[in-house]
C-alpha cells in the first residue's frame, strides 16, 4: 500500500507539475494578450488626443505660438511622450512641445512624416533617434486637414521607448518575469527589466510573434529559461512577448508537495475520507467557478462573489475570474464612454454643419432679396397698376384682355416669389398647403415652353403620381423652374442643334418624385459635392448666380425632402427630389381636384 501511495504521490506530483507548466504557460499567453490590449488602448487614446487637437483652430492655422503653448502643456499631461510637432505640407517645422537642440528651421523632417504627407492617412515609423529630442523614439503621425479636405500639414506625437513600458504597469506578472516589445523586424522596443540595456537589439528576424509557439520553455535574451507567451499588436505589426521563469512553477508546486507529504505520512487511514471531501469541495468549487463562467458568457460582467476553496489552483482560478471580470466590466464602461463621446461628436458636428448651410444660405438670400426686392416692387407695381388701368378701357379685344391677365397673373407670381425669398431670407416660410405636382409642372411647361421651342429643345411630361404634398405652390414652381431652366442651359452649353428634356411624376411608396433629365453634358465628378452649394456655378460669367440649386435645397430640405442629382442614360444629368405624400382628408381632395 505504502509503494501504491509512494507511486500515487509520484504521479501525482508529475501531473501537477505538468499542470502548472501549463497553467503559467496559459498565464503568459493571457498577459500577452493583456498588454496587446493596454498598448491598444494606449495608441486608441492617443488618436482621441489628435483628433481632439486636429480641431483646435492653431492647428488649422498652422500658428507657431498657439501650438508651441498647447503642446507644452500636452506634454506636461502625458509623460510618455517626448515631444509633440507640427509640419506644414512642405515637412517644414511650424510648432515643437519641445525646445529643439539645434535651429527649428535646420530640422529635416523624417521620410514617415513626408509618407503622411504625400498619402493623407496616419502612420507609425519604427525605431529612430528624434531629430529635436535626440532620445531613442517611436513616431505616431496625423494628417492635419483645412476645412476643404486637403492636407496642410502633419501632427506627429513622438513616444518615449524607456517610459513606453509605463504603459504595461497594470500587469501583475510574478517576480522574475520578463516582458518584451518586438517591432517588425524583430527589435527590442521594450524590456522589463533592464530595458535600457536591450532597446534596438535584434532578437528575432523574419516573424517575432512565433516565438512562443516553437516549445514550451525557452532561453531569454537574458540566458534565463521562461514560458514564453506572445501576442500581436492589431494596429502595428507589433509582438509583444510575456516570459515567465520556470522557477514560478517550482514555487507554486512546493507547498503542494509539502502537504501531500504531510498527509500521506500523517494519516494514511484518513486518504479516504480526505480525498472524498476534496472532492466534493473541489466539485462546489468548480461549479461556483463554472456558474460565474456562464454568467460572463450571458453578459453579467458584476464582481463574482469570493469565496473559500480547497486550494491554490482554485483559488488562482477564482481571482483570474474575478480579475477577468472586473477587465471586461472597465473595457466595456470605456467602450461605452467611447462611443457616446463618438456620438456627441458626431452630432455637435452635424448641427454645426446644418448651421453653416444655413448661415450661408440666410446670407446667399439676404444679398440677393436686399439687392433687388425694393427695386422689383416698384416696377412691378407700376406695370401690375398699368395693367389693371388697360383692362378698364371699354374698348379692348377679348385677346388683348386675356393677354393683360396672363400679364397680370405673372406679374403677382413675381411679387409672390418676391416676398417668399424674403420670407426664406428671415427664416420664416408661409404655411403650406396640399399641393398636386401636376399643376406645378403644368405652369412651368406654359412659362418654358416658348423659350424651349425658340431653342430647338423638346420636353415630354410623363406625369404618373396620384400622391400630393405639403408645400408652397410658388416654392414648388420655383424648384421645378430651376431645374428645368439648369436643363436647358445645360444642353445649349454643349452647342447641339437640337434637345430633349424628360419631366417624370410618379410615386414612390409613401414619397412623390419628380425628375428633370436632360441629355446635356451631365455633371463633373470633382462638381458633384457642390452642386448645392451657396454662389457654385459652372456657367459663364452673367449666366447664373450660383443660388438656384441652393434655394432649391433649401426648399426641399425645409419639407422633410430629399434633392440630389445623378447621371441617365442620356449620358446626361438627372435632377430630383422627393417629399413626403400628403395624408388628406375628403375635403382636401374635393378642393385640391377643383384647383386642378
Amino acid at each position: 500500500m505504502l509503494l501504491m501511495l509512494a507511486g500515487a504521490i509520484v504521479w501525482s506530483g508529475s501531473r501537477t507539475r505538468d499542470e502548472r507548466q501549463n497553467e503559467v504557460r496559459r498565464e503568459a499567453r493571457s498577459m500577452a494578450r493583456m498588454g496587446s490590449a493596454y498598448l491598444s488602448q494606449y495608441f486608441d487614446g492617443l488618436d482621441a488626443v489628435a483628433s481632439a487637437l486636429m480641431r483646435h483652430s492653431a492647428i488649422a492655422a498652422l500658428d507657431p505660438a498657439q501650438c508651441d503653448a498647447l503642446f507644452a502643456e500636452l506634454l506636461a499631461e502625458q509623460p510618455l511622450l517626448l515631444n509633440v510637432v507640427l509640419r506644414d505640407r512642405d515637412g517644414g517645422l511650424v510648432a515643437s512641445g519641445a525646445e529643439p537642440r539645434t535651429d527649428r528651421t535646420s530640422t529635416p523632417a523624417p521620410a514617415y512624416l513626408l509618407e503622411v504627407l504625400k498619402s493623407g492617412r496616419p502612420a507609425i515609423s519604427e525605431l529612430y533617434s528624434g531629430p529635436l529630442t535626440g532620445q531613442p523614439t517611436i513616431g505616431q503621425a496625423y494628417p492635419v486637414r483645412a476645412a476643404d479636405g486637403t492636407v496642410v500639414g502633419v501632427l506627429a506625437f513622438s513616444l518615449n521607448v524607456l517610459a513606453l513600458r509605463k504603459v504595461f504597469e497594470g500587469l501583475a506578472l510574478p517576480a522574475g518575469s520578463a516582458l518584451t516589445l518586438l517591432d517588425q523586424k524583430g527589435r527590442v522596443l521594450v524590456r522589463s527589466p533592464d530595458g535600457e540595456r536591450y532597446i534596438g537589439q535584434t532578437i528575432a528576424s523574419g516573424r517575432p510573434h512565433a516565438l512562443a509557439d516553437d516549445a514550451p520553455v525557452q532561453t531569454d535574451i537574458d540566458n534565463v529559461e521562461r514560458f514564453i507567451g506572445t501576442a500581436s499588436i492589431d494596429r502595428v505589426p507589433w509582438a509583444l512577448i510575456v516570459g515567465i521563469p520556470r522557477s514560478v512553477v517550482r514555487e507554486r508546486l512546493t507547498p503542494l508537495f509539502a502537504r501531500n507529504l504531510a498527509i500521506s505520512v500523517a494519516a494514511v487511514l484518513a486518504v479516504v475520507c480526505l480525498s472524498l471531501w476534496l472532492s466534493h469541495q473541489t466539485s462546489r468549487g468548480l461549479n461556483r467557478l463554472r456558474s460565474a463562467a456562464q454568467r460572463i458568457a450571458g453578459g453579467d460582467l458584476s464582481t463574482p462573489v469570493r469565496m473559500a476553496v480547497p486550494n491554490l489552483e482554485l483559488a488562482e482560478l477564482q481571482e483570474a475570474f474575478i480579475t477577468m471580470a472586473a477587465n471586461l466590466r472597465a473595457t466595456r464602461d470605456a467602450l461605452d464612454r467611447q462611443v457616446e463621446q463618438e456620438r456627441k461628436m458626431r452630432e455637435m458636428l452635424q448641427s454645426l454643419q446644418r448651421q453653416v448651410v444655413r448661415q450661408e444660405r440666410l446670407a446667399a438670400v439676404g444679398v440677393l432679396v436686399s439687392g433687388v426686392a425694393h427695386e422689383l416692387n416698384n416696377p412691378l407695381q407700376a406695370i401690375l397698376g398699368t395693367a389693371e388701368l388697360l383692362e378698364r378701357k371699354p374698348d379692348l379685344d377679348a385677346e388683348v384682355r386675356e393677354e393683360i391677365g396672363i400679364l397680370k397673373t405673372q406679374g403677382g407670381r413675381a411679387r409672390e416669389i418676391i416676398r417668399n425669398l424674403s420670407r426664406f431670407g428671415s427664416q420664416q416660410s408661409s404655411p403650406p398647403t396640399v399641393v398636386d405636382l401636376r399643376a406645378v409642372i403644368e405652369e412651368v411647361m406654359q412659362l418654358r415652353r416658348y423659350d424651349l421651342e425658340k431653342a430647338s429643345i423638346t420636353i415630354e411630361v410623363e406625369a404618373s403620381a396620384s400622391g400630393k404634398v405639403n408645400a408652397n405652390v410658388t416654392e414648388m414652381e420655383q424648384v421645378t423652374l430651376n431645374f428645368v431652366i439648369n436643363a436647358q442651359q445645360a444642353i445649349e452649353s454643349a452647342g447641339r442643334e437640337r434637345g430633349r428634356i424628360l419631366l417624370r411624376l410618379y410615386d414612390d411608396g409613401r414619397k412623390v418624385r419628380l425628375e428633370v433629365q436632360d441629355d446635356g453634358p451631365g455633371v463633373a465628378p470633382e462638381h458633384e459635392a457642390k452642386l448645392f452649394q451657396p454662389f457654385f456655378t459652372t456657367k459663364p460669367v452673367g449666366k447664373g448666380t450660383g443660388l438656384g440649386l441652393s434655394v432649391s435645397y433649401g426648399i426641399i430640405d425645409s419639407y422633410g425632402g430629399v434633392i440630389g442629382c445623378h447621371g441617365n442614360e442620356w449620358n446626361g444629368a438627372t435632377f430630383f427630389f422627393e417629399l413626403p405624400a400628403a395624408e388628406i382628408s375628403s375635403d382636401q381632395v374635393i378642393a385640391v381636384t377643383s384647383r386642378v
